[in-house]
């Protein structure tokens, strides 16, 4: 959502200020052949780290995308920043939902203080296990998907149920037309679950948060931030 000049920036002085504040491998490695491989392992550090991020809060645009398709809310879709693929906007407000939490919960100074201590943990250019960053980055695919379910199964079996209810009306009633009938009460019990829901999708939504940032430590090798 940040445009592409911002992050460009915010990156540069991130990097400034980690590179004052760690140890760098010897001169003669850091101008010779060895620095590709060094390069290259940072970044497949980077990259783990922050797929890992995003499967884990893709987990809401996943949640987002079942309730408007049982809803028949799908149709009302946008484009979404992060992918520039359409959305519905249910999932557009499960993910500034999950944004501004993971902001009041502090998640991004918490991501900050693993970047500089992966630093110590994993010093730059010291060998690492891929392996278990491999593993320990797809268990969070495992994890979208089982708390998009959580997600969506309350509020998905209330429609349900009201869908079984709207079936026996226009079965008694057939000169109730369905379409003029059953979408909006789909649709406006729908904004009522979600209303009365958000106090629980809190809860969701920060052991979410919770769970992601303890995926990207065991990522990192389980370093301590303190």
């Amino acid at each position: 959502m940040v445009p592409l000049p911002v992050r460009i920036v915010f990156s540069f002085g991130i990097g400034v200020w980690v590179l004052n504040n760690v140890k760098l491998p010897k001169w003669e490695i850091l101008v010779g052949v060895d620095l590709l491989p060094i390069v290259l392992q940072e970044i497949f550090i980077g990259l783990t780290c922050g797929l890992t991020l995003s499967i884990c809060f893709g987990a809401v645009i996943l949640a987002g995308e079942k309730i408007a398709a049982t809803s028949g809310l799908a149709f009302a879709s946008q484009v979404d920043p992060t992918s520039g693929a359409q959305s519905p906007v249910i999932s557009q407000i499960f993910s500034l939902f999950l944004l501004v939490l993971f902001f009041s919960l502090n998640g991004h100074l918490v991501i900050f203080e693993l970047l500089f201590a992966s630093y110590k943990g994993l010093p730059i250019g010291s060998a690492i296990e891929y392996k278990n960053m491999i593993e320990q980055a797809l268990t969070s695919a495992g994890f979208l998907f089982r708390t998009a379910v959580m997600i969506v199964l309350p509020i998905v079996s209330i429609l349900f149920f009201m869908n079984i209810g709207i079936g026996f009306i226009t079965k008694s009633a057939p000169q109730l037309n369905l379409f003029s009938f059953g979408f909006p009460m789909t649709i406006l019990g729908t904004f009522f679950a979600l209303y009365f829901s958000v106090d629980a999708l809190q809860f969701v939504f920060s052991e979410l948060i919770d769970e992601a940032l303890r995926i990207v430590k065991a990522v990192l090798g389980g370093i301590d931030n303190g």
